[in-house]
């Protein structure tokens, strides 16, 4: 039983500090080149962006209320929300971002909870079905994208 235990032991410790190792290593280095990160958060915000419109289209009237499409739409730009944050880390500077995404960072994490927050009301009001509810939201949303493209995004 000691020798068992004994392996037991060691091996939590091999895994604890892999874990260790791996929480380590900044979500960044995920990617290869600057580069990478860059394509990957312009990606995603662009996936993003053509949801958020096809929504749009709807509130304005442009396209009929069709509440599956709305839903799915909003379900999509609520999942990705979470997506762009991890392709921002340092060295990952340029694309279409503000050097003040990294020297105001704390301003630009919070600009983005507030995004996801405002994206996440807005499918909660998308999968209830009320048009009413969907419109007050997705303008909500709108201006929190506003306010970040304001603050942190090239012209």
């Amino acid at each position: 039983m000691h020798t068992h235990s004994s392996f037991l032991s060691k091996a939590c410790r091999i895994v604890s500090a892999s874990i260790i190792m791996t929480a380590a290593i900044p979500a960044f280095a995920q990617f290869q080149k600057p580069e990478d990160a860059i394509k990957y958060r312009q990606n995603a915000f662009n996936v993003m962006a053509t949801h958020f419109g096809r929504i749009g289209a709807v509130v304005k009237g442009e396209v009929p209320y069709n509440k599956e499409e709305v839903a799915k739409n909003a379900a999509i730009v609520a999942m990705m929300s979470g997506l762009p944050w991890q392709a921002f880390g340092p060295g990952t500077e340029g694309g279409k971002a503000q050097p003040l995404v990294w020297t105001e960072s704390s301003k630009f994490k919070a600009g983005s909870e507030k995004m996801q927050a405002a994206v996440a009301e807005l499918n909660t009001a998308a999968q209830s079905g009320n048009l009413d509810n969907i419109k007050k939201a997705f303008g909500a949303a709108g201006q929190t994208c506003k306010a970040c493209h304001d603050d942190f995004k090239k012209k």
